[in-house]
């Protein structure tokens, strides 16, 4: 089966000690490990201001991770575990691979497509034109 790869981020609440988010980021390695996954980046963003009200809460820790897996099922299995957890007031799982495999197929039919017709070359830029400096008292042609 071929690895999926998916960003998780989480948000917990701002007054969360660091030992409590350590602990929930080693539950989810642990957990993603247990069903076969593998945490590639974990990234701890601090405390920043929230765009709306989640929880009663204006400004969250965020944590940001890369996972990469072979099932969907180890997702399912965070998300629960995210959930459960009182820390943590908003979370969100997004699969790449797929988005990833969208963009190389449209490199690859752009790519295609530019060596099926070439380009056509600009026409050379006209040379400026001098401006006719007004005749003297020129006869009106009859």
């Amino acid at each position: 089966m071929e690895q999926r790869q998916y960003d998780l981020i989480f948000i917990c609440r701002p007054a969360t000690p660091e030992e409590e988010i350590n602990k929930i980021v080693a539950t989810i390695e642990h957990s993603a490990a247990e069903h076969g996954g593998k945490v590639e980046k974990t990234e701890r963003w601090g405390t920043r201001r929230l765009a709306y009200r989640v929880s009663k809460h204006r400004e969250g820790f965020f944590v940001y991770m890369v996972i990469q897996a072979t099932q969907g099922d180890i997702i399912k299995e965070l998300e629960r575990r995210l959930s459960v957890s009182d820390a943590v007031i908003k979370y969100q799982t997004i699969r790449l691979d797929e988005e990833l495999k969208r963009q190389k197929k449209l490199v690859h039919h752009r790519e295609r497509r530019a060596s099926r017709r070439p380009r056509k070359q600009a026409a050379p830029a006209p040379a400026p034109q001098q401006p006719v400096p007004p005749a003297a008292e020129q006869p009106a042609a009859s």
